[in-house]
C-alpha cells in the first residue's frame, strides 16, 4: 500500500475537500428541513434538537467501539462551551435565519467564520496576531456588513441591518467559540472524539429536546432527508473527514479549502432550492473570501516581541 509522505498527504488533500463540500451543503440542507416563512416545514428547534440527537446515538456507538476514556474534569468545561456553540447555538440561529434570507445570502455573511474563529482564538487562547489581521478582520466585516445593507434595500426592507442578518452574525460568533474550545482539547482527546463526546454529552438535552418539539403537521420527504444529512453529515461524518484531512495534509494547507465552501454553498442552492446565480452575491463573497485568506496569513504569522 502506497504510503509515501505525497500520498498522504494527497489523501488528506482530498479528505479536506469532502469536509468542506460537506459543510457547504448544510446551509441549503438546513432551509429544506426548516422550510421558509410562507411554507414553513420543520422547527428550527426541532432541527436543532434532531440534528443532534442523530450524530449523539452515531458518536456513542463511536466512542464504546473505539472504547474512548470518558473526559476528564479538566477537559468537561471546553466540551461544553463547545456542546452550547456548536450544537445549540450554531444551528438554532441558523435555522431561524434560513427561514428568512437565502441559503446563497447566508452564505455570505459565514463565510467570516475563518476569521471569527481566529479572532475568538486570540481572545481566549491569548494567541497574538499581526495588526494586518485584525485590519482585515474588519474590511471583512464591513463587506458583510455593506452587503447586508444593499440586500436588505434591495429587498424592500429599508437601508438597514435585517433580523436575519442578526441571526446569522450571532451563529457565526456561537460557532468560533465552540470550535476554539473544541481545540482546546483536541490535543488531549484527539480531533474526533472532542465532535464525539460532544454530541453525546448533548443527548440528555437533544433527546427530550426533539421529542417535545416534534412536528405536529405533515412533513415533506425532501425535509426528512435533509434532516438527515445535518444530523449525519454536517454535524458528524463531515467532521471525520475534515479532521482526517488536517492531520494528513497538514492544518496549513488543508485549511485554505474551506475558501470553497461559501461558493460550493452558493452553487448547490441552485438545484437544491431553485435560487438563481446572483452577481452581487458572488461578487461580494470572492471579496469576502479574499479578506479570510489574507487575513488568515496574518493569524499564521504572530508578531514577535
Amino acid at each position: 500500500m502506497n504510503n509515501t509522505p505525497q500520498h498522504r498527504e494527497n489523501l488528506g488533500l482530498w479528505l479536506g475537500l469532502l469536509g468542506v463540500f460537506i459543510f457547504g451543503l448544510t446551509l441549503p440542507m438546513t432551509r429544506l428541513a426548516t422550510g421558509t416563512v410562507d411554507a414553513p416545514q420543520m422547527s428550527p428547534w426541532f432541527v436543532t434538537w434532531a440534528r443532534a440527537a442523530l450524530a449523539g446515538g452515531l458518536s456513542l456507538i463511536y466512542l464504546l467501539a473505539v472504547r474512548a476514556p470518558r473526559p476528564t474534569p479538566e477537559q468537561r468545561g471546553p466540551l461544553l462551551l463547545s456542546l452550547a456553540g456548536n450544537v445549540i447555538g450554531y444551528p438554532l440561529l441558523l435555522g431561524w435565519a434560513l427561514r428568512h434570507v437565502t441559503a446563497s445570502h447566508a452564505a455570505v455573511i459565514t463565510s467570516l467564520l475563518p476569521l471569527a474563529t481566529a479572532a475568538a482564538a486570540a481572545w481566549l487562547m491569548h494567541q497574538r496576531a499581526r495588526l494586518g489581521f485584525w485590519v482585515f478582520a474588519a474590511l471583512g466585516s464591513a463587506l458583510v456588513a455593506l452587503y447586508s445593507l444593499l440586500r436588505a434595500a434591495q429587498m424592500g426592507h429599508g437601508f438597514g441591518l435585517t433580523w436575519a442578518d442578526t441571526l446569522l452574525v450571532g451563529a457565526v460568533g456561537a460557532a468560533s467559540l465552540g470550535y476554539v474550545a473544541g481545540a482546546k482539547v483536541t490535543a488531549s482527546l484527539g480531533a474526533e472524539k472532542v465532535i464525539s463526546w460532544v454530541c453525546v454529552m448533548a443527548l440528555p438535552i437533544t433527546l427530550p429536546g426533539a421529542w417535545f418539539t416534534w412536528p405536529e403537521h405533515t412533513i415533506l420527504p425532501t425535509s426528512w432527508l435533509a434532516l438527515l444529512y445535518v444530523g449525519v453529515f454536517s454535524m458528524w461524518a463531515g467532521f471525520f473527514a475534515w479532521f482526517r484531512g488536517l492531520s494528513l495534509g497538514g492544518p496549513l494547507r488543508v485549511s485554505q479549502l474551506q475558501l470553497l465552501q461559501p461558493f460550493i454553498t452558493i452553487l448547490a442552492a441552485v438545484p437544491l432550492l431553485g435560487e438563481s446565480l446572483d452577481a452581487m452575491t458572488l461578487g461580494f463573497a470572492l471579496l469576502v473570501v479574499a479578506t479570510v485568506f489574507l487575513g488568515r496569513r496574518m493569524a499564521n504569522t504572530p508578531k514577535s516581541n
